[in-house]
């Protein structure tokens, strides 16, 4: 048996992610007024004195650019960025280098129709918001604000309106595992160009929240695969899994839910999204990018520290110090996260490893080593019953 003709379950990038990412974040600072429950950053109110001055981030710019040709995706983050004067002059520097920064702001005050029309006459390609929550008392308990909720759909559309990409973000944790179809259908019925979901790392304010369980995680990996059909899903490193194993079990014509063994959160979930319509045959599903933390993904911080994930803290260098590119290509830690035999635990042994390898923020966070398994996946190495279709996808 083969796969379904005309479906690929992964997109490969064209350049050599050990030459140029596919994607570099600025933190351009970690001032922000809100206090999300999960902040990355443990963001606070007041910008810090040595973040890159807007002369170093032009330079930081400029070595994005060096890259080459297509250039990566640059986008500006926090934080809030909105806390920066000089955003506006960033985002213009940015796009006359020949990139197409995207924002990601924070539901503040701020975040209002003029700034987000202003984001795009000063040349932004587009702006991610978050959503962590299908309901104000949802998502405004997580951004620790009243009132969040509501200016994220104001600013959704605002943004649209204005011409503005809107890539919608969610933060899955216990706290909002049973609203995730309700977040999907608004997702869908609001319009965007991506659903991007995270799964929680222990990093931050994070280390204070629930974290699900493996098996919760791989069901909702697959309940995010079934709705892949309606909306554009981003999601995990072992997502790119889950594509291959559902495209090889269709061809198959095996039920995945009994094959894989999932749980009843999946069924749960699936249910849902059944009866919402978030399962019918509306679009071609948005194959998974095959990008992990330094290896086609780099962060730079407010204070220009160079790290694989701004979930991973371990610090490759500083573009106050060394070109970005130079850190990106050569630091040993950049070079050891590009190699799969490098890994350790279940991820060194899994047949799957060029092409998921894991979380290695969250093997950090658990761990302390960047290269240890992924401690949120279920799947056991070589588990698959269909192992000789695996060869043709990683």
């Amino acid at each position: 048996m083969t796969a379904p003709p005309g479906r690929r379950p992964l997109r490969r990038i064209r350049r050599d992610v050990a030459v140029s990412p596919f994607i570099v974040i600025w933190e351009a600072t970690r001032a922000c007024p809100l206090a999300c429950l999960h902040c990355r950053a443990e963001a606070v109110r007041d910008r810090h004195p040595l973040e890159l001055t807007t002369e170093e981030a032009h330079g930081l710019m400029r070595q994005v650019a060096a890259f080459g040709t297509p250039p990566p995706l640059f986008v500006i983050t926090g934080g809030d960025p909105f806390e920066r004067p000089d955003l506006l002059d960033l985002v213009r520097y940015a796009r006359a280098r020949g990139l197409a920064p995207a924002v990601s702001p924070s539901a503040t005050p701020a975040l209002t129709p003029a700034n987000l029309a202003g984001l795009r006459k000063a040349g932004a390609a587009a702006v991610s918001l978050s959503l962590d929550g299908a309901t104000a008392p949802v998502h405004d308990a997580f951004r620790g604000y009243d009132g969040v909720f509501t200016r994220t759909l104001r600013a959704w559309r605002a943004a649209r309106e204005a011409g503005l990409k809107v890539q919608i973000n969610t933060t899955v944790t216990r706290h909002n595992l049973a609203c995730l179809p309700d977040i999907a259908t608004l997702v869908r019925d609001e319009g965007a160009l991506l659903w991007s979901v995270f799964f929680l790392v222990p990093t931050g304010r994070g280390r204070d929240l629930s974290a699900l369980t493996p098996q919760e995680t791989e069901d909702v990996l697959h309940f995010l695969h079934d709705v892949g059909t309606a909306i554009p899903v981003k999601t995990a490193h072992h997502f790119r899994r889950v594509a291959v194993q559902r495209l090889v079990l269709d061809g198959h014509g095996v039920d995945h839910a009994d094959a894989l063994r999932l749980g009843p959160l999946y069924r749960t979930l699936r249910l849902r999204a059944e009866q919402a319509g978030l399962v019918e045959e509306r679009r071609t599903r948005r194959p998974p990018v095959d990008v992990n933390a330094g290896r086609g993904f780099v962060f730079v911080s407010h204070t220009g520290s160079v790290h694989p994930s701004g979930f991973l803290p371990v610090d490759a260098g500083n573009v106050r110090d060394r070109p970005l590119t130079e850190i990106y290509r050569s630091a040993p830690l950049f070079t050891a996260l590009r190699d799969p035999d490098r890994l350790g635990g279940r991820c060194g042994a899994c047949e799957f490893r060029t092409i998921c390898g894991g979380s290695r923020s969250r093997a950090y966070a658990c761990s302390g080593d960047v290269l240890g398994e992924e401690p949120w996946c279920a799947y056991e190495p070589g588990s698959f019953p269909y192992q000789r279709e695996l060869a043709a996808h990683v």
